[in-house]
């Protein structure tokens, strides 16, 4: 009897050790964090900032986050875009990606139907929503920017170089050709600007003058799209534009001979009284007095321009890491991948891109700009974020031959070669 019952506490405690092991276990599973995958295209190489950074970041977020994983293709320049294309079209969409909002960086995503709105699951505690433009008809924002908009229609002033001649930052085309004179007898030029690079006439500067005509930033993408045309008032009068200034002796004709090392050189060696660039030259001007002196602006109010474009600067969205919509999908996976954004966010290998001129400022909140960098650098930040009003850039939207066609015919008009209805024409011409 006394052998049954010792048999039977002997089997009770082994189950009762049994079960609590069980629970034990079940416990801690249950408190175990569940394993993410996030599949990541991820913009670098081995050899380039963008890429020793991004694996560096990656793998520290990994040792602090044991249960998300980045299941990572990092690819730079080219193969980057072909990879993309390649992937969607096999339908291996990946979770989050390096994206943008224009042709180039974000229509392949648009095409296959994975932009994500991410206006609800960004975190406006940490990014300043308010330097993050639209970019969809109803404010979408597909992606989170690296840093605030590239602007492409800078006006570089040298304040020292027009104190001198006894002039102040201008708010009106007339102070600037007010300053002509002056500046002619003085052997200097009033606004240089690259006139040989075909491009600068249309990034750097068309791009801020059609906004300024038509009173609407998103006049290009609708010219393009053919809801308006380039043989609109708007864009003769934009064109024309470079008819008055090189007839007022605000830009030299001789300008369509100076290419973009030159024009940043007349800049740095006081030949100019203003330069007409994009943010990205800040870090060319290499003489340091001119550089220390130098204040980023908008144009001047321009004649006849729309008051509702005043201060606008064109400016490309910075591109940035997004969630697609198959990422998305998954509330877990959608988690994991807005954490890790929110590191590589805030890592100084991402906020300080500003230093290379990778970046413009960075879009976080209260962001404060380190005391170390060069006044020019802190300048640009600065500018940046107090820019209200953004345009669209024309070769975002326009390319080929159309897109060719408007930038050599700008040099045509700065010579005397063409008039501006001219140009408008034939780039409608070519367009439809």
């Amino acid at each position: 009897m006394k052998k049954a019952l010792l048999a039977l506490l002997t089997v009770a405690v082994l189950i009762s050790s049994l079960f609590l092991t069980g629970c034990q276990k079940k416990a801690e599973a249950a408190a175990e964090p569940e394993k993410v995958v996030v599949k990541t295209m991820a913009y670098g190489d081995n050899s380039n900032a963008e890429g020793v950074s991004w694996v560096r970041i990656v793998n520290s977020f990994h040792e602090a986050n044991p249960n998300i994983t980045l299941d990572y293709e990092l690819l730079y320049d080219e193969a980057y875009h072909q990879k993309v294309q390649a992937r969607l079209a096999s339908g291996d969409v990946p979770h989050l990606a390096y994206m943008g909002a224009d042709a180039r960086w974000g229509a392949p995503w648009k095409e296959a139907g994975q932009q994500f709105d991410h206006r609800d699951i960004i975190d406006k505690d940490m990014f300043d929503v308010s330097l993050i433009p639209a970019m969809g008809p109803n404010g979408e924002i597909y992606e989170i920017p690296l840093g605030t908009s590239n602007l492409c229609t800078v006006l570089y002033m040298n304040k020292a170089l027009v104190e001198e001649l006894g002039f102040s930052q201008p708010k009106t085309y007339d102070d600037l050709k007010a300053m002509v004179p002056a500046a002619k007898a003085a052997g200097l030029e009033v606004v240089s600007i690259d006139g040989a690079d075909g491009w600068a006439w249309g990034s750097c500067l068309m791009s801020a003058m059609i906004a300024r005509t038509s009173g609407d930033t998103a006049y290009v993408s609708k010219s393009v799209d053919g809801e308006k045309a380039f043989t609109d008032d708007a864009w003769v009068d934009a064109l024309g534009m470079i008819e008055m200034m090189v007839a007022d002796g605000v830009i030299d004709s001789k300008s369509v001979l100076v290419d973009y090392g030159s024009n940043i050189s007349n800049y740095s060696n006081k030949k100019a009284l203003f330069m007409v660039q994009g943010q990205w030259a800040a870090g060319g001007i290499e003489n340091p007095e001119v550089a220390d002196n130098t204040v980023m602006m908008a144009w001047p109010v321009m004649p006849g321009q729309d008051p509702s474009t005043n201060d606008s600067v064109a400016a490309a969205i910075q591109v940035g890491y997004g969630l697609t919509k198959a990422g998305a999908e998954n509330p877990a996976v959608a988690d994991a991948a807005m954490k890790f954004i929110s590191v590589f966010y805030s890592e100084p290998e991402t906020t300080q891109r500003l230093r290379d001129g990778a970046i413009v400022a960075p879009i976080l909140k209260g962001y404060q700009t380190p005391s170390d960098l060069p006044k020019i650098i802190a300048e640009k930040v600065r500018f940046a974020q107090s820019i209200t009003v953004q345009s669209e850039v024309i070769d975002a939207f326009l390319s080929g031959a159309p897109n060719d066609t408007l930038n050599a015919g700008m040099q045509k008009i700065a010579s005397g070669q063409a008039t501006a209805a001219e140009i408008a024409q034939e780039v409608e011409g070519l367009l439809r």
